[in-house]
């Protein structure tokens, strides 16, 4: 069988779409998704009367010219991975006057943009026989999980083990070890370790299984980021790498040894590794470029077949 692996979309709607698509594309049987669906933030396109709008993406004000410029720009904040919002200078100041309503606010984006990839998903996938599998990440709130289990194709598996096929298993989390961003699902490795073990348990032969973690296995290479000063910015120009993966994970993959483990969580860790048994993949993220970055994973009977890292 051939499965297609992507993780860290964060809100892109293109890159969602691509996902989607590249069952076909490549031909695959299986589409798994590893975490962080959620987008970073909400990006508000001010009306200037006029039928003029004003908007800062990335640092860079401009000014629209009516309503089809206004949707050009939404469309283009949606791909890099942040919420458009049409409003007003009024409604701005009243919602950043306002404790909590920028969180209402958010959230509702959230949903509503899962709630069309959904429909999407349901839409492209309806007869292809593609099965498509997503485990939601450390980023993403708890609200999210009811909105994926009302499509009819896409399944969440957090906490689950699946079938892929008549010989192997894939056993799913998408908790990490703690991130400085304290996000929804993540806890510390002794924790982690639990909830790991947890449902490992329920795998009948976790030798020849998948291991669908987000976060990767601690000093892998797979699991490098920019050491950070304590305001949360990258020390001297980002040039020191650190690694911040999962000691839990390191552990689960020393102890089980399956066939593959599919990692995302750190979008500079893209890359592959061999640890003892275990093929052990990070795709990476360039999700606010609108690229897609995946992996065609051919898995044999007992052993990994040919694979690949994809872009487009």
């Amino acid at each position: 069988m051939k499965l297609f692996f992507a993780t860290d979309v964060h809100g892109s709607e293109i890159c969602w779409k691509k996902f989607i698509n590249a069952g076909k594309f490549y031909e695959a049987d299986v589409l798994i998704l590893g975490g962080d669906m959620t987008g970073k933030a909400i990006v508000p396109i001010i009306a200037q009367g006029g039928g003029k709008y004003k908007v800062t993406l990335l640092e860079q004000e401009s000014i629209l010219e009516g309503k089809e410029e206004a949707d050009k720009m939404a469309a283009t904040i949606q791909n890099r991975g942040y919420y458009p919002y049409i409003t007003t200078p009024d409604e701005v100041n009243e919602i950043s006057s306002t404790p909590g309503k920028s969180d209402e606010l958010f959230l509702v984006q959230v949903l509503k943009t899962l709630e069309r990839w959904m429909e999407y998903a349901d839409q492209k996938l309806a007869g292809t026989g593609i099965r498509c599998y997503v485990c939601p990440g450390n980023d993403d709130v708890f609200e999210v999980d009811p909105v994926i289990a009302s499509s009819k194709l896409v399944r969440s598996v957090e906490g689950d083990v699946i079938q892929l096929d008549e010989y192997h298993e894939m056993v799913s989390s998408g908790w990490s070890n703690p991130t400085p961003w304290d996000t929804h699902r993540e806890e510390p490795d002794e924790m982690l370790l639990t909830r790991l073990e947890t449902v490992i348990a329920k795998a009948k032969n976790p030798a020849n299984a998948v291991f669908n973690f987000h976060a990767p296995p601690y000093g892998s290479g797979l699991d490098e980021a920019p050491e950070l000063t304590k305001d949360l910015r990258p020390t001297y120009a980002g040039r020191s790498l650190i690694p911040v993966g999962s000691k839990s994970v390191l552990a689960m993959l020393d102890k089980y040894q399956p066939l593959l483990g599919l990692h995302g969580h750190i979008h500079e860790g893209k890359g592959t590794r061999k640890y003892k048994k275990t093929l052990c993949i990070n795709p990476g993220s360039m999700y606010e470029q609108g690229m897609l970055h995946g992996a065609i994973v051919e898995l044999k009977q007992q052993k990994v077949g040919n694979y690949v890292l994809t872009t487009g």
